[in-house]
Formats: C-alpha cells, sequence, structure tokens
C-alpha cells in the first residue's frame, strides 16, 4: 500500500471501490448473466473483464511506477468481496497475480497490456491439487488454470540451475485442456511448450504474489457466503408456513445466528490478514499463518453457509433453477483455490509455531 494513504484515504479508496463494483458487478446482480455465461466457453465475458482493466483493478497492487494503483490488500479484499457476492466470472485475481509476477519479473511490454485489458496473460504455475508452491518442473503439466479458455497467454514459471525463470507462451497453439467446473467455469491443464523468457524471478516474489492471491480468493469466498446469507434472510422473510413467516421460528433463527457469526468471524480474519500484508514490517512467517488462517476459516465457512442457505430455503433449494444454488456451486469451486482448508490449517499450525520461535524468513 503507498506510504501516502491514511486510515481515512484508505477508507475512501475501500468506498470508492466497492461503489465502482457494484456498476460492474453489483451485489443483488444480473444472475441471469451469471446463467447465460455458464458451460459456455471461455465462461466469462472479455468485455467486462476489459471495463474492470479501464477502472484499474488488474493493476490495484502494482506501484504507480508500473501503471498502478498502488493500493494495498485491504482494498483488494473489499473489491475482490463484491466480486463474490455478485458471483462474477471474469478471472480477476488470476489476472491480478499474473500482473504481480510480470512486475517482479521486469516485463514492462506483457504487464502494461495486461493492466490495461489489451491481453489476458494467466499464470501456469500449479502442478499439484492442493498447493501453494510454485516447483517449477521444466516439462511438467501446470493445472487448474482458472478460465484457461480466454488467455492470450500463460506465465510458466520454469526451473533452471540459476533459479526460477518466467516464460510467456502464447495460447494460440498450446497443448491446453479444458474441464467445466461446478460454477460453470473451466479450469485448463497446459503441457508447457517453450515461449519466450521473460527473465528470472525470485522465489520470495513468487510466494508473495501467491499469498496475495491466496487472501483475495478467501475474501470472494466472504462476498459469495455474506450474499448467501443475505437472499437466505429475504427468503425466510418472505416464505409463509402455518400462517406466519418461517423466519419467525426460534429453531431457524438460531440457525442464522450461527451463520452470521461464521461470516462475522471471517470478515475479521480476513481483514486482520490484510491490514498485515499491507504493514509489511512483521515476520514472513506471521503473514503466511495470518493468511492461511484467513483462507481456512472462509473456505469451510463458505462451505457452511452455502448448504445451509439451501438448507433453509427447502425443497427449492436443491433445484439448478434457484439463484442460491449458483453460490454454493461458487463456493466449491473457491474453496480449494490456493489451497484447501486442510492445507492452510497445517501450514497455520506450522508458520505461527515458526514465528513464535523468532524465525523470520523476511
Amino acid at each position: 500500500m503507498s506510504a501516502a494513504l491514511d486510515n481515512a484515504e484508505l477508507a475512501e479508496a475501500v468506498r470508492m471501490l466497492r461503489d465502482s463494483a457494484a456498476g460492474l458487478a453489483s451485489r443483488g446482480g444480473d444472475r441471469r448473466r451469471v446463467r447465460a455465461l455458464r458451460f459456455q466457453p471461455p465462461g466469462f465475458d472479455p468485455a467486462v473483464l476489459a471495463a474492470m482493466a479501464e477502472q484499474g483493478w488488474i493493476g490495484l497492487l502494482l506501484p504507480e511506477q508500473k501503471g498502478g494503483a498502488g493500493l494495498g490488500m485491504t482494498a483488494l479484499c473489499a473489491l475482490a468481496e463484491e466480486l463474490g457476492a455478485a458471483l462474477a466470472p471474469e478471472p480477476l485475481v488470476p489476472a491480478m497475480l499474473s500482473g504481480s509476477l510480470l512486475a517482479a519479473a521486469g516485463a514492462d511490454m506483457p504487464l502494461e497490456r495486461l493492466v490495461a485489458g489489451e491481453a489476458l496473460v494467466l499464470a501456469a504455475w500449479q502442478e499439484a491439487p492442493s498447493t501453494l508452491e510454485a516447483p517449477g518442473t521444466p516439462g511438467a503439466p501446470r493445472l487448474f488454470i482458472p478460465q484457461a479458455g480466454g488467455a492470450s497467454a500463460f506465465l510458466v514459471p520454469v526451473r533452471q540451475a540459476q533459479g526460477l525463470e518466467l516464460w510467456l507462451q502464447p495460447a494460440e497453439g498450446a497443448a491446453l485442456q479444458l474441464e467445466k467446473t461446478q460454477d460453470g467455469g473451466f479450469f485448463g491443464t497446459l503441457r508447457p511448450e517453450g515461449g519466450a523468457l521473460l527473465g528470472s524471478i525470485g522465489e520470495d516474489a513468487v510466494a508473495d504474489a501467491l499469498e496475495q492471491a491466496t487472501l483475495a480468493t478467501a475474501a470472494t469466498l466472504l462476498g459469495v457466503m455474506d450474499q448467501a446469507f443475505v437472499l437466505t434472510l429475504d427468503y425466510l422473510r418472505t416464505r409463509q408456513q402455518f400462517g406466519r413467516p418461517i423466519g419467525s421460528f426460534q429453531a431457524l433463527q438460531h440457525r442464522a445466528a450461527d451463520l452470521q457469526i461464521q461470516i462475522a468471524l471471517s470478515r475479521a480474519s480476513i481483514a486482520a490478514a490484510a491490514a498485515l500484508l499491507d504493514d509489511g514490517s512483521t515476520s514472513r512467517a506471521a503473514r503466511r499463518a495470518a493468511v492461511s488462517r484467513a483462507k481456512a476459516r472462509a473456505s469451510d465457512a463458505a462451505l457452511l453457509v452455502t448448504r445451509q442457505a439451501i438448507q433453509l430455503h427447502g425443497g427449492i433449494g436443491y433445484t439448478d433453477e434457484a439463484d442460491i444454488s449458483l453460490y454454493l456451486r461458487r463456493a466449491m469451486v473457491l474453496a480449494n483455490q490456493f489451497g484447501s482448508a486442510a492445507l492452510h490449517r497445517r501450514r497455520f499450525a506450522a508458520e505461527a509455531h515458526d514465528d513464535m520461535l523468532g524465525e523470520d524468513a523476511a
């Protein structure tokens, strides 16, 4: 985050981001748009992603000299929450991850095109399920690339004797396989085949970019569960049984209160992790522990809230025609992106222990 921003300025920047998000992807959202894009390649609207780029969202974390806004994780998490609540399928967080990697590698030309919305470059870093490591194994298939069918190129970290190199592989002619996801999008599996060498990239830079994407995904899950809860409360207030709204039944009120607590705890852990990353003065172990705590909680809570929301809607909630089902589907896909809850619980235990011992890898 820019050091020039004080608390009041940051609060105003966050408010403006939420307002601008409402213009492109409202919380109350046009879920007809989401339904129309489901299972139709590339799974999102390139024009909407380009509009997000025009708003400066792809470069939100980048310094101003790199064409970015110079904001931090608190601002990004607010934006990601709004997009999660709107079920926006556009791959903004993956695009921002690519922006961070390109900036770290000093690849200014592809970075400029990405930030301007002229090209969608997606990072092909993952080689195994539920991991937050980018080993860069030469020739190994890169898995779970979100909305890969809409990419113009892929960023492929490759390990050489001297360290990690970042390669830019054009999407045209690439060995790419697409698989449908529960929410109507697509994951891509890429078999790396050369491309253009952009330069070397530090492993810490890759790790930091993945931490940011992980926390932004947790914030997206927060938006998903929060809006699912809002829809459920509306349903409980309007659905009549025995001559009165079902929301007046004490048993359902208790269930709703439990869900609200889970949402509040997730929001608090995400806000704390974002503040820690923006501060930057704490140990690397402490930052990783905070991100893992937020992601584990958000993944578990989002699945709990959306599943309970389905049940509280009754039989209609189990149908694909019910909008509430869209939120469960999105939570199921996002919950394991950038590491499952189980992985992050293990990592939290390890990193929090290391931090208590004073092991500072920063």
